[in-house]
Order: C-alpha cells, then structure tokens, then sequence
C-alpha cells in the first residue's frame, strides 16, 4: 500500500461525522467528540469485519502504527485479524459492537482521552480513544 493511499485512509478515518447522531444519553463530552469517538470505533470496527489492517491501523494512535519485528502495523493487523475471524463467533462479536456504536456510551475526559462502552472491548480488554493527530485514534 502506498504512503499517499495510508494518508488518505486516516484522513477518512479523522473526519468529522457531518449527520452525527444526538449524544446517548450518559455521555459525556460536546456532541462533536462523541461523534467522532464513534465514527473512529466504527471504522475500526468495519476494517476487522473486513479483515483490512490498514484499514484497523489507520485508526491506530502513531505509536501502535510503528513497525515491529519487520512487519508494518498493516502487515501485523492482517495476520491477526485472519486468526481474529477463523474464531467461531468472532464475526458476531464485531457485528453487535458495529450495531451498538450509534447509542453507546462516550466518555471524554480532560477534552483529550475518551472511552466508548461496547459489548466487546476493541482492544487490549477496553475501548481506549486519545486525541491525536487532530483526530481520535484508538490507544491501547
């Protein structure tokens, strides 16, 4: 995948949600945070049900982007997510976090951390957003 390719895949992924839903109830943060946080969850959301790690790592905070044993983050995410989705139920996981995004929780903390509440965590057992890079990334 080309560099230009990955710049346009994290600009969609940070831009604004232009016909956000209203805030659920129980969220905290302005009607734009919580707009975003859920659009950043759903496109990392998708890019799983997609099994794209490109896709998932455009979502990443810079430094969960990094290269590690000679495998870029892209490469890193497509192998996981091929053993993410041979897990039986592991498509149905995802999908009922894909279908709670629009009504979860949103919590903002300090205007520059957030959490959304999912049935499953996105990672590392929680659902972790920073502002980043001018737009929510996912942190682990």
């Amino acid at each position: 995948m080309s560099v230009r390719a990955c710049v346009v895949i994290a600009a969609l992924a940070c831009a604004p949600a232009l016909a956000a839903p209203a805030a659920a109830a129980g969220s905290g943060g302005s009607g734009a945070q919580v707009a975003w946080v859920r659009r950043a969850a759903g496109n990392f959301v998708g890019a799983e049900l997609r099994g794209d790690g490109a896709g998932a790592c455009a979502v990443l905070d810079a430094r969960l982007r990094a290269a590690s044993g000679h495998r870029t983050c892209a490469q890193r995410w497509n192998a996981k997510l091929r053993a993410l989705l041979r897990i039986p139920g592991a498509r149905a996981s995802l999908r009922a976090d894909a279908h709670a995004i629009g009504s979860a929780r949103v919590a903002v903390d300090a205007g520059h951390e957030a959490t959304i509440t999912l049935p499953t965590p996105l990672m590392a057992g929680r659902s972790r957003f920073v502002w980043s890079e001018n737009c929510w990334m996912l942190s682990g």
